[in-house]
């Protein structure tokens, strides 16, 4: 009788965080920022129905980097646990933090006990009452949360393009100037991005009760040239 190979749980956990990790790097980044009117979410994506950047509820979008089948299937779980939340409830109880836990939870299920993980970093951020009231919660493939203050950076060359973020970072900028510094800080010092390279969504207060819309089109253009 044949003995089964033993590896040890530090290693299998080590080889799934890996695997997720590559997985994740071969995509293209993301950035989140608050600007003076609300949250901004930039990502590199020249598709245009390939969305990475998507609304959830209300005032609560979702934005995901890594392999788009899965980070999409949790986008659609997200949209209805947030209906059958705000129909069972009332709409004010849909907030990001429940849906970040519920997010968690799942990943780091499927990173302990599959033997896949999944290839993917998720965001949920929600707009606040006030500046202080913005949440932005990134959560990784295990499962870890965290719960960003400014701003926040998914994706390949995270750490890289977060540092850009924090030197240009300014606390009450523009919607224009937010754009164009989270822009820069995705391309580097060696690229240009252009509308027709980017994504771009924003939660709102002064887009009513649905806080979100998409940024495209001549409205973008006009931005990224200031």
């Amino acid at each position: 009788m044949t003995m089964p190979y033993y590896v040890a749980p530090e290693q299998v956990m080590k080889d799934r965080a890996e695997y997720a990790q590559k997985g994740i790097a071969r995509g293209r980044a993301l950035v989140a920022a608050i600007f003076d009117q609300g949250i901004l979410i930039v990502a590199e994506n020249a598709s245009r129905t390939l969305h990475k950047i998507s609304e959830i509820y209300d005032r609560v979008a979702f934005a995901g980097v890594g392999k788009y089948n899965e980070f999409d299937q949790l986008r659609v779980a997200g949209i209805r646990h947030a209906d059958t939340r705000g129909y069972a409830y009332s709409r004010e109880d849909v907030d990001a933090r429940s849906l970040a836990n519920l997010y968690a939870q799942y990943l780091g299920q499927v990173f302990t006990h599959e033997m896949k993980p999944l290839e993917v970093e998720i965001l949920v951020a929600e707009l606040g009452a006030t500046e202080n009231d913005h949440r932005l919660y990134h959560i990784a493939y295990d499962g870890t949360v965290v719960d960003e203050e400014r701003h926040s950076v998914l994706g390949g060359e995270a750490d890289v393009i977060a540092g850009r973020l924090l030197q240009a970072y300014r606390p009450g900028w523009s919607l224009g100037e937010a754009l164009r510094a989270c822009v820069s800080c995705l391309a580097g010092p060696e690229r240009q991005l252009g509308p027709s390279d980017l994504e771009v969504g924003l939660l709102s207060s002064g887009n009513g009760r649905r806080a979100f819309r998409r940024v495209a089109g001549e409205e973008l253009s006009g931005l990224l040239a200031g």
